[in-house]
């Protein structure tokens, strides 16, 4: 490493030069641990089954703490992943926080002042709490300290994405690149922030670029695959994408199974949605927010036209989402979901004003991403309540800001169905369409 570091000229400092000289852990097998959980967060980033990820990220982690209780970069990891599970809205509890909190606190017992303990501090409070402004000042901390630390760079930029500060965010996750060049996991966020501003032929390049980093990343693929429904509304690219996944190894189902059931809805095809639905894990999917598996059974149901069947799934998830309610109160994407699950049964005024509360919790100023999907669905939930100019009025809204909602998602998909033939709807599809729509 020494001889590396020579080679590039580069300027370490003495604490980032003791960092380097120091070993993890002199347990191999807890080393080990480490690395195979290490690895399995950072393919979170696109993957439909990020909390199976998580979850078996911290087994892995717990296993390694005990062959070593002073393993401090492990306790590094294991904050993460549950904070992880806690932002995502994957487990937003309590118990799930008091985890959190419990690493952390391990983390600064075993080295308070180390650069990376600011840094485990600005991630907890960024991602429980959306306490932009210390996660800021810890990590002003950690720069000084490790000075070269692309993560310090890459968690900087996140925050500022969800401040809406675009250009500053664009800036320092390039700056991240730039000190971490082979990390795909940046390059799927930079494609992820493109997206959000529908800039899809930018989008493909960062995808691209991943892609020679990890040829045979599925998930990588897939999102590569779904830039051409989502700009051009052609779904062709995504199915055969699919396809050739499943021909070459038809165990990874489960992991393309939110994208594949979203395409088989786009497609209008019932044997695929039947498919797709099989695939779906216990956990349900987590694609913009997270839905269980009987609100999929309820949507494939409903795209059949059974209505019997769909109305019972629609129960089912109302049930499972009022406890999540209970459970994570006060958390603004799970009681959108229960909004979509009451619009679906008809409750029109439950859903409306649940969609509504949704977005007064947690509003665009205060998360710029997530905030966009709540007012994104809350389109979905007035279409389906038959409020045609309250969702015409959102969608138009929605599309004003950097959010998901794509040209091919209005054109293809069933949730919009309430619209069409509406003129005014139309119209904002035919104003969206891609002006060139080549490659």
């Amino acid at each position: 490493m020494q001889r590396i570091i020579s080679q590039l000229q580069a300027t370490v400092s003495p604490k980032e030069k003791a960092a380097i000289d120091e070993r993890p852990t002199k347990d191999l097998i807890a080393y080990g641990l480490y690395v195979r959980a290490k690895a399995l967060i950072a393919t979170i980033s696109l993957n439909a089954q990020i909390s199976e990820k998580l979850h078996e990220a911290v087994h892995l982690l717990d296993q390694a703490i005990e062959r070593d209780p002073d393993f401090f970069l492990a306790y590094c990891q294991l904050a993460a992943a549950h904070n992880y599970l806690y932002f995502f809205g994957l487990d937003h509890t309590p118990a799930r926080l008091a985890l959190a909190d419990g690493a952390l606190k391990t983390v600064i017992r075993l080295r308070p002042d180390a650069g990376e303990t600011h840094l485990a501090q600005a991630d907890f409070l960024y991602r429980c709490y959306l306490n932009y402004e210390k996660a800021r000042a810890e990590l002003a901390v950690a720069q000084r300290a490790l000075p070269n630390n692309s993560d310090i760079f890459e968690l900087t930029g996140y925050i500022d994405r969800r401040q809406g500060l675009w250009n500053e965010s664009a800036r320092s996750l390039q700056r991240a690149l730039a000190l971490d060049p082979r990390n795909f996991f940046i390059l799927q966020q930079i494609a992820l922030s493109y997206q959000e501003f529908r800039q899809f032929r930018a989008m493909a390049a960062a995808l691209d670029r991943a892609l020679v980093l990890i040829p045979g990343d599925l998930d990588t693929r897939v999102t590569r695959a779904s830039v051409d429904l989502e700009w051009r509304g052609d779904p062709r690219p995504l199915r055969e994408s699919i396809r050739t996944i499943l021909a070459e190894n038809p165990a990874t189902a489960s992991d393309l199974a939110a994208q594949w059931f979203y395409l088989a809805l786009c497609e209008r095809d019932p044997a695929a949605v039947t498919q797709a639905l099989a695939a779906i894990p216990d956990s349900g999917t987590a694609v913009d927010l997270n839905f269980p598996r009987s609100w999929c059974e309820g949507l494939a149901a409903r795209s059949k036209g059974d209505v019997a069947t769909a109305q019972a799934a629609f129960l089912a998830a109302h049930a499972e989402l009022e406890r999540t309610v209970s459970e994570q109160p006060g958390y603004a994407p799970a009681l959108c979901v229960l909004g979509l699950i009451d619009a679906a049964l008809g409750r029109k005024d439950e859903a409306i004003r649940e969609g509504r509360h949704a977005i007064e919790l947690l509003p665009i100023t205060k998360d710029s991403i997530d905030g966009a999907e709540l007012v994104k669905y809350m389109g979905v939930i007035y279409a389906w309540c038959g409020e045609k100019d309250l969702a015409i009025e959102q969608i138009e809204a929605t599309l004003k800001i950097p959010s998901t909602l794509s040209y091919g998602n209005l054109k293809l998909h069933p949730s919009w169905d309430p619209l069409r033939g509406d003129p005014r709807f139309e119209k904002i599809v035919t104003d969206l369409a891609p002006q060139n729509p080549e490659k």
